[in-house]
Order: structure tokens, then C-alpha cells, then sequence
């Protein structure tokens, strides 16, 4: 099972794209956080049903077989979710805000927005999900030791094997997995770094999927008459290689996309707004708008207050024979909370200001309310490319 807890990073653009999407079925929230099941889980539901279909069999007869499979399947993912949790709930005591937990093909996922300040915090979360799956393992083999009927005794033995992998998994050395993460954090500590040790982490990430590859075509080779699955171990461990790969390469390309980010300006980025109130024809207001060399258009009220900023994807949508019997406002978006930021916002202020509010526009005003320009999130991700 593969298990990540990344932090910040990407363009901005990308990651309201993101925020956007549902990454799943909602199942419901547990101390707040949103978890969703994503439909790779019911694919990999049945490939588990299948295979666990067969030891299953030898205690209960078919077709109840294949409901204790289903089982086991289900209780290994509530696994991987205790384990997600335990990330979320030690980042959340830190006070990072976490945004959902998703369960999919190859695990599950804690999506947590920022990253911790210190390494002290780092290492505590990422080894809070190996910790509490070893715990779990233990319990399992707890429980063993008890009289159990052998429906009972198969699954414990299964879920209490599965915990054991998961930790130890996760505990491999290499971004995005957890131990990755405590890599990074050592590295951190001693270099004081935090770059340093995500770009470390990051290539041993990569040479980790390059094992994780080697070891599963080892497998399917070498083992497949003792095994019978050949195939799916070679399919599975290209699946959970190519998971490592693009999640490491992920982390570095992000490290060096953060290293952009104190360039970053407001003021230097918006474009000059034309003010209009929302009555105006908007073949009107695009005249104005570039007689004036605008970039964006803004609605005001009739005392020059702003109420709201005209899209730009829907002003280049409208025919030019439609403009002048449509009206500008129609084609605005209200300024709901976090659509108006600070002019002088840059650098990380500016990234998290624009995460909390996803949108294509924001509103630029000074110190005094007046309204400084606009600043379109598509000139930002422009800017991480060209910074």
C-alpha cells in the first residue's frame, strides 16, 4: 500500500484546479476532515476479493467464500485509513490545516496544506502512520493468541500480515513514502535546509521505484508456479513503481517551483482594471478598457465601491455581434470572501491567500480600499514557469 502526506507546493493554478475536484466518493468527515473513497478502490477491491477468495474457501464454503474475501478487503483499507488518520490528526494538533484523506488503488492519501515548520514536526507526522500500523500488527498478533474460529483466525492473520507490510512499506527510504518524508526531516535537521533534504529524499524516491520495480519482474519470473500470480505481482509492482516515480520526481519539481515563489509580487503581476458599474453594455466596457490599456474589467457601484470583477474566459466567449445588448455585470463574478486581496501581497502570503479562495480573478486594492488592478491567476502560473 502506498501512502503519501504531501505538503504545499505546485503552481497555484494547478492546485485550485485540484482543490476543484471531488477526488472521490465523500464518505463522510471524522474531526473535521473530509474522506472520500476514490473508484480505483472498488477495482482493487475485487482484484483482493479474487485473490483472497482461495484461503478463504479452505475454512467456509463458496459462495460465503467470497464474502469473507470482501471482507478482508474492506478491513485492509479501514487499515489504511487508521493510518491516514493518525497522519492528519498529529498535523492537525500542529495546527496544519488538512484538507481530505482519500482511499484509492494503491492506499490512500492525507492532503495536508502546508508543510510543518520545524523537522521536529515533519518526522513525528510521517512516522505517525508506520507507528500506529505496527500497532495495529501488534494487536493482531494479540489476538492470535486467543481462541478464535477459523473465519475469525483468517481474517486477524491477514489484516495483522497487511499492517506489518503497510508500515514497513511506508517505511522505505524515498519521497513520497513516509519514510521519505523522515529522511527529509533528518536531513533537514542537520543541514537546516528543508530543500536539501526534499531533493535527497526525492532521488532516493526514485531509486526506491526502480527496486520496487526490479523486485515485483524478480517475482513474476522466479516465483510465479509457487505463487500462480506472476502477472499480478509484475502488474502490481509496476503499478505501485510508477506511483513512487511520479510522486518523487513530483516533490523535486516542487522544491524548485517554491524556489520561484519569493519572486512572486502582486503588484508587479496585476493588470490595470477599468471601472464600470454593472449596467454597461460590455462592448462599452471593452472600448474603455482598451482606450485605457486595461487588462480587466471591474464592477463598482454609482460611490466607485467595487462589487465584483468580470471574467475574462466569459468576456472572449461572447460573440462580438452579442456585446452591446449584454451587460457587463452579467458576466461578473460577486467579491466573495478572499476574492480581495492586499496589493502588496507576495511570495508565500500570496500562494496561501490564493489557495484559500480559488478562483481565475482576484481584486488588488491598496492600504486605503482603493483599487489597484487585478490580478488573473493565469498571469500567475505564467510567472512560475518564467520567474
Amino acid at each position: 500500500m502506498a501512502d503519501s502526506t504531501p505538503g504545499a507546493g505546485g503552481t497555484p493554478g494547478r492546485e485550485d484546479e485540484h482543490a476543484s475536484r471531488r477526488p472521490g466518493l465523500l464518505m463522510g468527515r471524522l474531526f473535521g476532515i473530509p474522506v472520500y473513497v476514490s473508484p480505483t478502490w472498488f477495482i482493487v477491491a475485487v482484484v483482493i476479493t479474487w485473490i483472497f477468495e482461495e484461503p478463504a474457501s479452505r475454512v467456509v464454503d463458496r459462495p460465503a467464500s467470497y464474502l469473507v474475501a470482501f471482507t478482508y478487503a474492506v478491513l485492509l483499507y479501514a487499515s489504511v485509513f487508521v493510518h491516514e488518520l493518525s497522519h492528519s490528526v498529529v498535523a492537525r494538533l500542529f495546527g496544519l490545516p488538512v484538507r481530505a484523506i482519500t482511499l484509492h488503488i494503491l492506499g490512500g492519501v492525507s492532503e495536508i496544506e502546508r508543510e510543518p515548520r520545524s523537522p521536529g514536526r515533519e518526522f513525528l507526522i510521517a512516522f505517525a502512520g508506520p507507528l500506529l500500523s505496527l500497532v495495529l500488527g501488534a494487536v493482531g498478533l494479540l489476538t492470535l493468541l486467543a481462541t478464535l474460529p477459523d473465519v475469525a483466525r483468517l481474517l486477524v492473520e491477514a489484516v495483522t500480515f497487511a499492517n506489518f507490510a503497510v508500515a514497513v512499506f511506508n517505511l522505505l527510504p524515498g519521497l513520497p513514502l513516509d519514510g521519505g518524508r523522515m529522511i527529509r526531516a533528518a536531513i533537514w535537521k542537520v543541514t537546516g535546509q528543508p530543500r536539501t533534504g526534499t531533493i535527497v529524499a526525492g532521488w532516493v524516491g526514485r531509486a526506491v521505484a526502480v527496486l520496487v520495480l526490479v523486485a515485483g519482474a524478480f517475482a513474476a519470473t522466479y516465483r510465479a508456479d509457487d505463487l500462480g500470480f506472476g502477472w499480478v505481482s509484475l502488474i502490481w509492482s509496476a503499478l505501485i513503481a510508477s506511483f513512487i516515480w511520479v510522486g518523487a520526481t513530483q516533490a523535486i519539481r516542487t522544491e524548485r517551483v517554491r524556489d520561484r515563489i519569493p519572486l512572486l509580487q502582486a503588484r508587479r503581476l496585476a493588470r490595470r482594471a477599468t471601472l464600470v458599474t454593472a449596467g454597461v453594455p460590455l462592448a462599452e466596457a471593452v472600448r474603455r478598457a482598451h482606450e485605457e490599456g486595461s487588462g480587466a474589467i471591474v464592477i463598482v457601484d454609482h460611490d466607485g465601491r467595487p462589487t465584483g470583477l468580470v471574467s475574462e474566459q466569459a468576456v472572449l466567449a461572447t460573440p462580438q455581434n452579442r456585446r452591446p445588448w449584454i451587460e457587463v455585470g452579467d458576466l461578473s463574478r460577486g467579491l466573495e470572501p478572499g476574492l480581495e486581496l492586499p496589493a502588496d501581497l507576495s511570495g508565500e502570503d500570496l500562494v496561501v491567500a490564493i489557495r484559500k479562495a480559488p478562483a481565475t480573478e482576484y481584486l488588488l486594492v491598496e492600504p486605503t480600499g482603493r483599487v489597484y488592478g487585478v490580478l488573473a491567476v493565469s498571469d500567475l502560473d505564467r510567472a512560475f514557469a518564467g520567474v
